[in-house]
Order: C-alpha cells, then structure tokens, then sequence
C-alpha cells in the first residue's frame, strides 16, 4: 500500500504540472501519427516492391520486406526517442520555472537531434538483436534473454533526461543512466510500472463503455461506434500516461543527478522511490 499511495502522490504531482502544459499532449499524439504513416509507408513499399507475398501458397516476407522493415524499426525507434526527448525538454523546462511550448520543445529535441538518433540507432539495434536471438533460442534459453532485456530496460531508463538535459552522448548517456540506476537500485522502475497500472485501470472504463455500447446499438453499427469509442479512449488514456510518466522520469533524473526537487515532487515521496544511498 505504501508503494501505490507513493506513486498515486506523485502522479498527481505529474498531472499538476501537465495542466499547466496540455498542449505538450501533442508530442505524443505526432509521434504516434508519424509512427502509424511510416507503417504504412512500409507496408505499401512491401506489397508493390513484392517483399510481402499475399498468393496462396507463398512464404510470407521477402529479402525486401526485411530490409524495409529494419529501416521502418529504425525510423520508428528513431520518431519515438526525439519527441521524447522533445517532452522531457518541455517538462525539464517547466520545473526550472519556464513556460514550454510544442514550438520549444521541439526546437530543444532538435537542438540534441545527433545525439537522439545515435541513441536511437543503438536501442533499436539492440532491439533487433534480441528479437533475433528470441526466435532461434530454446524455451529456457529465452527466459534468460527476458532477463537481459529487463536489465537492458532499466539500465537505459534514464538516457533520454541524460541527453536532454545535461547534453550526453549516446554512449556516455547509457553509462550515466546505468550508474544512476545501480546507485538507486532500480527501485524508480516500481513508480513507473504504477503508470503502467494506471493506464489499465484508466483504460477499462473506456473498453467497457465501447462494449456496452456495441451490445446495446444492434448491428455492425454499434460495433463500429462502440469500437471507436473505445479505441480513442484507449489512445487517449496511452497519451495522457506516458505524457505522465516522462514528467516525472524527469524529476526522478534530476534528483538522482544532484538531489535536486523539482517541480513540487515532495523530497520524502523522492527518497522513498529511489532508496538511494547518497555521499553527503
């Protein structure tokens, strides 16, 4: 209970902070939207260039539709770590008493762009690697590979705050972000599987409400409106949360980094996510 009244406190700090900047909302909203048209620029590329065979009988992808699909994976990862960085720039902006904007935070994601894309190009490297051992390792074998993915997860945690902020490279960023986790032990990635279990429980609502009213209206009418409805409640809920959860990664970077308290986070409720043993 302890550990869900904490971050049920500083969620609410986060939120605090992202009225006062709802049009970053956006951030999120254009790097889905531009992740969903490089899907489907892939896809299209794929069936006219014949890397995806749709005939009866055929294998499936093609040489092409692999090479396509390395550079989407690559295009993806890259989009979703520079408006990240974009959000943790407005976020970081407003703890430290500024009035961010999309136009700012863009410019101060575009501003670190080399280093965004250098860590892109390795997380999705590494990605790719992963996947690739998954599908040709025996059942134990990739539980052992889940643990390196978790370890991988958590000790990158904070490299995105790290560039943005104190202006690392890629490299660097991963070794700074990786010291900061093992001198808090991790125990940040509890608050931030609290988000994850925020936005299911925020989620269910939405889902129901589609599904009533896809039980209610007859016909293949309800169930378009029903899944609309539940759909955009979803998205909207993944918006919110991860716009949430990037807030407060910001002020946990920042105290890891210093012990600074940005923002109106409460320095107990800080000292209680982290656990860090500190030199004074």
């Amino acid at each position: 209970m302890g550990r869900l009244s904490n971050t049920w406190h500083l969620t609410k700090v986060s939120w605090s902070l992202l009225k006062k900047d709802r049009e970053l909302l956006w951030l999120p909203v254009i790097s889905g939207l531009v992740i969903v048209a490089l899907l489907l620029v892939f896809l299209v590329a794929s069936l006219t260039t014949g890397g995806i065979e749709v005939d009866e009988g055929s294998e499936g992808f093609g040489g092409i539709a692999i090479v396509l699909g390395v550079v989407f994976t690559f295009a993806a990862t890259g989009t979703g770590v520079f408006f990240e960085g974009a959000l943790v720039a407005g976020a970081y902006d407003r703890m430290t008493g500024g009035d961010p904007t999309v136009r700012s935070a863009i410019g101060k994601a575009t501003a670190r762009l080399p280093s965004l894309l250098g860590w892109a190009i390795v997380s999705a490297t590494v990605g790719m690697l992963l996947r690739a051992l998954e599908e040709r390792l025996p059942w134990l074998a990739r539980i052992l590979l889940w643990f390196v993915e978790a370890a991988w997860a958590i000790a990158t945690y904070l490299v995105v705050p790290a560039i943005m902020i104190d202006d690392y490279r890629p490299i660097a960023s991963i070794k700074h972000s990786a010291s900061l986790v093992r001198k808090t032990w991790g125990e940040n990635i509890i608050s931030s599987a609290g988000f994850g279990l925020l936005g299911i429980l925020l989620m269910l609502p939405a889902i129901l409400i589609g599904v009533v009213i896809a039980a209610i209206v007859p016909g293949f009418i309800g169930i378009v409106i029903g899944g609309a409805i539940g759909i955009a409640g979803v998205v909207a809920v993944l918006v919110v949360v991860s716009a949430l959860s990037i807030y407060f990664k910001t002020a946990l970077y920042v105290y890891a980094t210093d012990g600074s308290v940005l923002g109106g986070f409460d320095g107990d409720q800080m000292r209680n996510t982290f656990r860090a043993k500190r030199q004074r």
